[in-house]
């Protein structure tokens, strides 16, 4: 049976909580969902690895998005709801894929990760860029549909469609 990996994207204040930057209800929507995931992992001993955008405050990705999730700022933090606990791991990214410039690759292979289950935000964006990097790097992947959110229902549902598309995904549930 393949080691497997629950990564929990972007789940930070800023994205999913009201007064956050970024926030989108779509997001604060599914942390419901996330919550399970992440309670089902651990109790199955899956690793939880939350990687989390945690940007400088000068970052070029303002030139694009406003300033948020600034390393230190509250809405850089896990949402109160899906804090991370002792065992899990945490992965700080200053863009939107989860394996550019991290040490998240040499974490999964340490741990002899074969397979990693994606949750988190935006669909269409981080999860979609996640994704595409582990699937350059050989990991079987899995997508929860209602654990992943994006800004419109579209823009979820068509990002969903290229990750099976393109990368062999398969969407959960």
């Amino acid at each position: 049976m393949a080691k497997s990996a629950l990564l929990v994207i972007d789940m930070l204040n800023d994205f999913a909580h009201p007064s956050g930057v970024l926030y989108a209800s779509s997001v604060r929507d599914i942390i419901p969902r996330v919550k399970e995931k992440i309670e089902k992992a651990r109790e199955a001993n899956t690793l939880v690895i939350y990687i989390c955008d945690a940007h400088r405050p000068d970052d070029k990705e303002f030139e694009t998005f406003p300033p948020h999730c600034v390393e230190g700022s509250w809405g850089a933090d896990v949402v109160e709801e899906l804090k991370p606990k002792d065992g899990d791991y945490i992965v700080k990214k200053r863009r939107y894929s989860g394996f550019y410039a991290t040490d998240l690759e040499l974490l999964l292979r340490e741990k002899g990760i074969e397979e990693l289950h994606l949750t988190g935000c935006l669909t269409d964006i981080c999860v979609l860029f996640t994704c595409a990097d582990a699937y350059y790097r050989g990991f079987k992947i899995f997508v929860s549909e209602e654990a992943t959110a994006a800004l419109t229902p579209s823009d979820h549902k068509n990002a969903l469609n290229l990750m099976k598309k393109a990368f062999g995904v398969e969407v959960e549930e």
